[in-house]
């Protein structure tokens, strides 16, 4: 007679017990490891901190590139004041002008002419000359100075108010410039003081 076989389900031997927790805990010291390895190397930190001070400087650099910080029409302001006073009394290049024309004057009276003819010529033009170059330092300071007045109110708004003594010295460079203008026109035209005629220089 064949001997029964029993149906008792057998309990895991020791040894298969061992092998768990030996590979549980091999584990579990890799995962130690790993979070070890993290946090030398900052990786496993919390970043988000990191990324909202970054983005905050970020924003205010782009604030601070965007505001104009007033430079601009401060150095209008005085070049406008500089060029007024230029348009008044005269520049270098407005002497070099006029004795352009005086000699070109001489070379054309050279083999005779009127008085006329040489008072135009030699005089007149050289005069008018000046007042064409003087005029033109004039107009350019009445356009720069009111450009450094009118340049706050275009563009992104400026952090602090344009300071008065920007506003003070671009108005001077405005009014040098409207009063250069209008002494170099009437020099221009012979309006505040007429070429002499021919009689007179005759007589």
């Amino acid at each position: 007679m064949n001997p029964t076989t029993s149906k008792t389900p057998i309990a895991p031997t020791a040894e298969g017990d061992h092998e768990e927790k030996v590979a549980d805990h091999l584990d579990e010291g890799a995962i130690e490891a790993e979070g070890e390895r993290a946090v030398s190397d900052g990786s496993g930190l919390d970043t988000d901190a990191d990324l909202d001070h970054d983005l905050e400087d970020d924003l205010e650099d782009d604030d601070s590139d965007r505001a104009p910080s007033g430079l601009g029409a401060a150095a209008a302001a005085v070049v406008a004041a500089g060029l007024g006073v230029v348009g008044l009394t005269g520049a270098w290049t407005g002497r070099v002008v006029a004795e352009r024309e005086t000699l070109l004057g001489q070379m054309k009276t050279a083999s005779g002419g009127s008085v006329a003819q040489q008072i135009s010529e030699i005089y007149g033009d050289a005069w008018h000359s000046t007042a064409l170059v003087n005029g033109l330092f004039a107009l350019l300071a009445l356009l720069v100075g009111v450009f450094a007045l009118v340049r706050p109110a275009f563009g992104a708004p400026a952090k602090d108010p344009q300071p008065g003594w920007v506003r003070a010295v671009a108005t001077a460079g405005i009014a040098l410039g409207v009063l250069g203008v209008l002494i170099s026109v009437g020099m221009y035209f012979d309006l505040i003081v007429a070429l002499p005629a021919a009689s007179a220089a005759a007589g």
